[in-house]
């Protein structure tokens, strides 16, 4: 089995990563001053998470007077490589809460195939309910996070499986009877769309996502499982969501930039009456806000989403925005 360019799998059970990406520690950025930790949340599942807070909330030894948004990041891969301690993420996060000075949780959950889907859910899950108890001070806590983090503000983020997992999450959050204050959904990871995107420059073509979910998944019924295409027939209604907020964002080179469209046109048609801001960066291809060199485009993308969590007033029901035109819709 090979998917491309995600991971290879041969016969005697050897898994190779096709997309290694450096370890690195948490550390003091020399760059940004933002402060990042490990932390376990469950050692039983081996389930981790990388804190990160900004140079303002590290040097004062006490709560600071305006209290920080609260990010918890689910990172891409297709649900089966990199890790919240691989190097562009950890750069990612630390540029992310240094621009907004904001708190982040990014979630090390677990990978397929050794840990089929639903592992990398149930461990988002478990790494949302664990940031959700920092408001109520129990045990197992990390302090610091808790004295600078404003829990009233919490927000799911996350890039191309990532922002599968927000999805997922979401829905979670409403059949639960929960909400936390924004989904960011950055490039989402789901079934390819109907209408192909200008030629892009990945090495990620349709063929492979095709194999990819059941690879991942293999208990599916397939790329009509609601989990990666919440517009199948029969799926749950997104009105279901658990948010006050929802950010989507495509590029105009991304083999899933239909599906993003479509995902934000169907939370306008089903009656869920939040706000809701869909965001298409011109010329780009799939998360390329990580992995390649930070440009205006990438910028830009950061400042929206910067302004997404720091977001006081809401802009209008519905926006859409296009990055390399400056234009904003609302209806």
């Amino acid at each position: 089995m090979e998917i491309l360019p995600f991971i290879r799998r041969y016969q005697s059970g050897r898994i190779d990563r096709l997309s290694p990406a450096k370890l690195v520690p948490p550390s003091v950025d020399p760059r940004t001053g933002v402060s990042s930790r490990d932390v376990v949340i469950n050692p039983e599942a081996r389930l981790s998470a990388r804190l990160y807070l900004p140079p303002t909330a590290v040097i004062s030894k006490s709560p600071p007077n305006k209290k920080l948004p609260v990010i918890v990041y689910y990172h891409g891969g297709g649900f089966c490589t990199f890790s919240a301690s691989s190097s562009p993420y950890h750069s990612y996060l630390n540029s992310l809460v240094a621009e907004g000075e904001l708190a982040a949780v990014s979630v090390d959950y677990r990978l397929a195939p050794e840990h089929p889907l639903p592992a990398a859910y149930d461990d988002s899950w478990e790494s949302l309910l664990w940031v959700a108890e920092h408001a109520y001070g129990g045990r197992g806590i990390d302090r610091r996070l808790a004295d600078c983090g404003d829990f009233s503000k919490i927000f799911l983020a996350g890039d191309s499986a990532g922002a599968n997992i927000v999805h997922n999450m979401g829905m979670r959050l409403g059949e639960n009877g929960m909400e936390v204050e924004g989904l960011a959904e950055r490039i989402p990871a789901r079934n390819k769309g109907t209408q192909p995107p200008p030629p892009s420059l990945s090495a990620l073509k349709g063929e492979d996502f095709d194999a990819l979910w059941p690879f991942v998944c293999p208990g599916s019924p397939g790329l009509d499982d609601p989990r990666v295409n919440p517009m199948a027939a029969g799926a749950p209604s997104l009105a279901a969501l658990g948010s006050r907020r929802v950010l989507v964002t495509v590029a105009e080179r991304d083999l899933f930039r239909e599906k993003g469209r479509e995902y934000y046109q169907m939370m306008r048609a089903c009656g869920w009456g939040r706000e809701a801001t869909f965001y298409e960066t011109k010329g780009k291809d799939h998360v390329f806000h990580i992995f390649r060199r930070p440009d205006q485009a990438a910028a830009e993308l950061m400042r929206r989403l910067v302004g997404f969590f720091k977001e006081e007033s809401v802009q209008g029901r519905y926006s859409m925005l296009m990055g390399s035109m400056g234009i904003c819709q609302s209806v």
